[in-house]
């Protein structure tokens, strides 16, 4: 008898971050809490995000106990869940946005909801919602194995964060282990906005190249269009989360949309004019 074939395992994050780098363009890749600032503003919040030049969006799970997350994150995350977003209504949230987007999705969530589901369950529940890649930030790859099969069987990228604090075994380790791109962390703590990134971080990601092949995209306070610039300089993509939610929070209800949508050309804008320097740096 014949063994059925393997399917061949694909990635739609790392071939779009892969397209980018080839261009000499530097992806971006904004953060949303699912559900926030309310489930249909969440998703109409997505789509203007996606138009207005994000290449690939990460989307937070709301959870009680997000434990690498900063205060505005967290502050979302909570209001998220009092509106009733649960694990699975997040997943029918994102699922409206990956209907309606050409970017990759990511979720970002946390080991416990995915066990007290069932890894397997879990994971062929967020594939089916169209999401592409998984972050897990309390997961070390020690104990990644049975949620890496099951992200494996279910065609997902499972993403590994590295520090500046990591030793040289241990980049070498989450390297080995991280799927679809290498997540940076710029500075140390929990996320959220800051002025100035960490002194190390190009040495840091200079030191990560020698380890893996895949794209590396830094995020962990990035803030300002000039940030983001400076690490287009350095990365293949730049994550901007709190200072985005922030913006969001500051404008009037029905301008959160239009907020967020500006925000997010800001940041592309100041990627773009980096990618025209290098360019006629060429000619």
């Amino acid at each position: 008898m014949k063994s059925t074939p393997r399917k061949k395992r694909t990635s739609p994050v790392r071939d779009r971050l892969e397209s980018l780098k080839g261009q000499k363009k530097t992806a971006l890749m904004p953060f949303l809490t699912i559900g926030w600032p309310n489930p249909d503003a969440f998703v109409e919040i997505a789509l203007n995000v996606a138009r207005n030049g994000a290449d690939v969006i990460e989307l937070g799970m709301p959870f009680s106990d997000p434990v690498a997350d900063g205060p505005m994150i967290q502050k979302t995350s909570r209001e998220a869940l009092d509106q009733g977003v649960t694990f699975d209504r997040g997943l029918e949230l994102a699922s409206k946005v990956a209907a309606a987007v050409d970017v990759p999705l990511v979720l970002m969530t946390y080991y416990n909801p995915l066990l007290r589901g069932g890894l397997e369950a879990r994971c062929g529940a967020i594939a089916a919602a169209g999401i592409k890649g998984l972050i897990v930030p309390d997961l070390p790859p020690e104990e990644g194995t049975p949620l890496q099969d099951a992200a494996n069987a279910h065609n997902l990228d499972l993403i590994y964060l590295v520090s500046p604090t990591s030793s040289r075994a241990r980049v070498q380790l989450i390297c080995l282990h991280s799927r679809g791109f290498l997540y940076v962390v710029s500075s140390l703590g929990v996320t959220g906005t800051r002025e100035d990134l960490a002194p190390r971080l190009a040495e840091f990601i200079q030191e990560c190249r020698r380890f893996t092949v895949l794209p590396l995209c830094v995020g962990f306070g990035i803030s300002t269009p000039e940030q983001a610039r400076e690490v287009g300089a350095m990365a293949d993509g730049c994550i901007i989360g709190s200072a985005l939610l922030r913006r969001i929070e500051s404008a009037a209800p029905d301008q959160w949309v239009f907020a967020a949508g500006n925000f997010t050309h800001q940041m592309r804008g100041a990627l773009d004019a980096l990618a025209r320097e290098r360019s006629s740096r060429r000619a």
